[in-house]
């Protein structure tokens, strides 16, 4: 498995440590990490689940106007070093 997915699963197996139910997909460009947020979290949860998100590229929250959170955060994935890496229409 190719590092950004390991590192993926690794942030997955951190948040689900801390009580969360995890999603993890695969995209052309990174791979996300989902949790559904329960209504209350401990400052203490609050602060792992934060350190555990920070190791990723980028997240964020979700929330609705119904109450619902949802954590994601995205792990990139590497660039080919060589070839025509910004696809068709792209500059070198």
């Amino acid at each position: 498995m190719p590092a950004p997915e390991v590192s993926a699963e690794a942030l997955a197996a951190r948040l689900s440590a801390v009580g969360l139910t995890t999603r993890v997909e695969g995209h052309l460009r990174h791979t996300s990490i989902e949790a559904e947020l329960p209504e209350s979290l401990s400052a203490e949860t609050w602060q792992e689940v934060l350190e555990v998100v920070a190791a990723a590229d980028r997240f964020g929250l979700l929330a609705t106007s119904l109450g619902g959170r949802t954590l994601w955060a995205a792990v990139h994935k590497a660039v080919p070093a060589t070839g025509d890496v910004g696809g068709p229409g792209h500059q070198r």
